[in-house]
């Protein structure tokens, strides 16, 4: 699929260095089986990471320069650092912001998915992180939008 646009494979629940080292020595093994039997893959597909557990965000600094994204699960991040204490939200936006500045430095964007994506008064405070992307469900999309266009990142 790969050679028909851009593609991206993002790995769910990642929790430590060795887990993605093997994960990526399996997609390389998997290029030199397609190049084997001669079949086209781009080498230009996007490989990321799902950052959905406190360790993933604690270690995002050695995940980051691995991958090409990050894509932050709110959801199950706020679940596994808050556990039955959903309402502590400083906790989740340090961790995500934290994993925003790991992924900039070592040139990966990151995007942001889960109920928090569409929490339109979080808006401005994802842009000033420095959040890439902000995946919502199609009924949030124009709500969103609109609160991102109403940001001014200049003061």
């Amino acid at each position: 699929a790969s050679i028909y646009g851009n593609l991206g494979v993002m790995f769910p629940m990642i929790t430590s260095v060795s887990e993605l080292e093997k994960i990526l020595a399996i997609c390389e093994e998997v290029k030199a089986e397609l190049r084997e039997q001669g079949v086209t893959y781009s080498d230009t597909m996007e490989l990321g990471i799902m950052i959905e557990t406190p360790a993933a965000a604690i270690i995002s600094d050695r995940l980051a320069p691995m991958v090409d994204f990050f894509s932050v699960g709110t959801n199950d991040l706020t679940q596994y650092t808050l556990a039955c204490d959903r309402q502590n939200p400083e906790a989740i936006l340090r961790l995500i912001e934290m994993s925003a500045k790991n992924a900039h430095a070592n040139g990966a964007w990151i995007g942001i998915c889960g109920e928090l994506a569409a929490d339109t008064p979080l808006t401005e405070t994802f842009l000033r992180m420095g959040i890439d992307e902000l995946s919502v469900s199609p009924a949030f999309v124009l709500k969103v939008r609109d609160a991102v266009r109403n940001v001014d990142l200049r003061k």
